[in-house]
């Protein structure tokens, strides 16, 4: 019988004899102003009882095994089996390995889905896990070990240097971490500081409370915002000679959070193949150098789509085409483009594509079809001789076309001007410098191959897949960049015909499948087997198991 449905964890220390009931109302007491701590942590800070018996009696009360959790038992290197993110999420310490098991301690409470979350990622490794508890702040002074010195001096900069030698640092440590954006987050107790790197949320630091008013003012005057105003603002960043960076305020129950997004102002245009489209320079020439006709890149936010239509616009662009974009916000300038910003509160993506059409484009890159309107504009532009690329908010490229359906667009329209829809993802590289080699074990095979019946795909799984393990290269997450995974629709006659009859996204998927579209998925694990990332992360995005 489950004791912890009958029992709360101090009746049952006390009626052990670990602790005396004074000792819990005390902690009780202590909990009232450390709402977050768990019981038999706070009984552990405050001492009361010996530490091991302590936690060998929430062991038992939980089902499981407790440990001290310190240096002398960490026989393993963490970084070498999870991720320290990974770790940092899910409360999880491996720390020894014997005969193909892992032990791996968690903070002071049984959660199934954190367990579950760890024994599947080690099952891959091919190591069946032991799980034990220990006290949650043992772990975090583990973890907190294990975050960098670099951390750890601007961190420090924090609490001895001015606010203006902070936000700098904030923003500088972000660049050289390859930040996409900056979190700067009011709490309860604390400001704390987020970057989004290679698609992932790392806390950097946290500021004290009492710095918050100043490090709200300080971003507010570098970003040219109303330092009065506590509502929803946007600014930029122009100090720093490499970087445009967006600014977003918002207010909340705590303050006002920022967001920094980091723009390089001479950001590298990659190849359409470095980002990973598939296939080779025919068939990819084949999809996009059209004419009459649009192109539509299709995925949620921040999954890549103005990357891939930049490539595209670079492969396309000739001194003898004339090319026009419109954008909201232009993030990267290329020579020879006619490049529009448009100003929601002056124009629209309709309204500038109007005037574009007067000034003999060849090539219209639209930002987003959002609507109605645009995305007739856009048709009739692909109609009269143009040729027109653009972004939708879509799972997959079949539903670019259920999604015009929806804007009210015809099936006549659709199937006439749409020539191609293309769908990506973006997932983590696995780090060039740390990843780890091994043969697929059974259960790997079996989700690839499930996969390959499915499509009719046969993949070669002889080679070898790989471990993230985490190194100083790529700050300990085992992963380095992003590579993108991709699923191309192009029409066909018989495909436009099943629009024109209107048929449903099911049916036209079953057409595509005929004429050689594959999902995303297919794409996927071709990319796992090239070694470039593994199934947890194509997992993280498409959820195949």
């Amino acid at each position: 019988m489950d004791i912890r449905r009958r029992q709360p964890i101090g009746v049952e220390l006390v009626k052990r004899g670990v602790v005396t009931q004074e000792d819990i109302e005390n902690a009780l007491e202590y909990q009232k102003d450390h709402p977050n701590k768990k019981l038999g942590d706070i009984l552990y800070i405050l001492n009361v009882c010996d530490p091991e018996k302590l936690i060998n009696a929430i062991g038992d009360i939980f089902g499981t095994k407790g440990i001290v959790l310190n240096a002398r038992n960490m026989k393993v290197k963490l970084t070498d089996y999870l991720s320290l993110d990974v770790a940092k999420k899910n409360k999880a310490i491996p720390f020894e390995v014997t005969s193909g098991k892992i032990k791996v301690c968690f903070a002071n409470s049984v959660n199934d889905k954190k367990m579950d979350t760890i024994r599947l990622l080690l099952l891959n490794k091919g190591l069946v896990m032991e799980s034990y508890i220990t006290f949650e702040s043992d772990i975090d002074k583990i973890l907190e070990s294990l975050e960098g010195s670099s951390m750890e001096s601007f961190s420090g900069s924090g609490r001895n240097d001015t606010v203006t030698t902070l936000i700098d640092s904030i923003i500088k440590t972000g660049m050289q971490r390859r930040a996409s954006d900056i979190h700067i987050e009011p709490m309860n107790n604390k400001v704390r500081v987020r970057y989004r790197i290679d698609g992932e949320l790392f806390t950097a630091t946290e500021i004290e409370k009492t710095k918050q008013s100043q490090v709200i003012g300080r971003l507010k005057a570098i970003s040219n915002m109303h330092q009065e105003r506590q509502e929803s603002q946007d600014g930029r960043i122009l100090l720093y000679d490499d970087y445009n960076i967006r600014v977003s305020s918002q207010p909340n129950v705590y303050g006002e959070k920022f967001v920094l997004r980091l723009l390089k102002k001479d950001a590298h245009i990659r190849n359409i193949f470095e980002l990973g489209y598939p296939g080779d320079e025919d068939q990819f020439r084949r999809s996009v150098n059209k004419k009459n006709s649009i192109t539509i890149v299709a995925a949620p936010t921040g999954e890549g789509k103005t990357t891939s239509l930049y490539s595209i616009i670079d492969y396309l662009n000739k001194p003898q085409i004339n090319i026009t974009t419109i954008e909201d916000p232009v993030e990267i300038r290329i020579e020879g483009l006619n490049q529009i910003e448009i100003d929601e509160n002056k124009t629209s993506f309709s309204g500038s594509l109007r005037t574009v059409l007067r000034q003999d484009p060849d090539i219209i890159l639209v930002g987003e079809i959002r609507d109605r309107e645009t995305g007739e504009i856009a048709i009739q532009a692909g109609q009269t001789g143009h040729y027109v690329l653009s972004t939708i908010h879509t799972i997959d490229s079949i539903e670019v076309i259920t999604r015009l359906r929806k804007m009210g667009l015809s099936d006549y329209d659709i199937a006439s001007t749409l020539a191609t829809s293309i769908s990506q993802r973006l997932v983590r590289r696995l780090c060039p410098k740390c990843k780890k080699e091994r043969a697929y074990n059974s259960e790997e095979k079996k989700i690839i191959e499930t996969i390959g019946k499915r499509y009719g795909e046969n993949f070669d799984l002889s080679g070898k897949t790989f471990d993230a393990v985490g190194c100083n290269y790529c700050n300990n997450t085992g992963y380095y960049e992003r590579i993108g995974i991709f699923e191309v629709l192009n029409l066909t006659d018989e495909i436009k015909e099943e629009i024109m009859n209107g048929k449903s996204s099911i049916e036209i998927r079953k057409e595509a499948l005929n004429s050689g579209y594959r999902p995303l998925i297919v794409d996927g694990i071709n990319k796992v087997i090239q070694g470039y990332t593994n199934l947890d992360e194509i997992n993280n995005k498409l959820l195949i198991y």
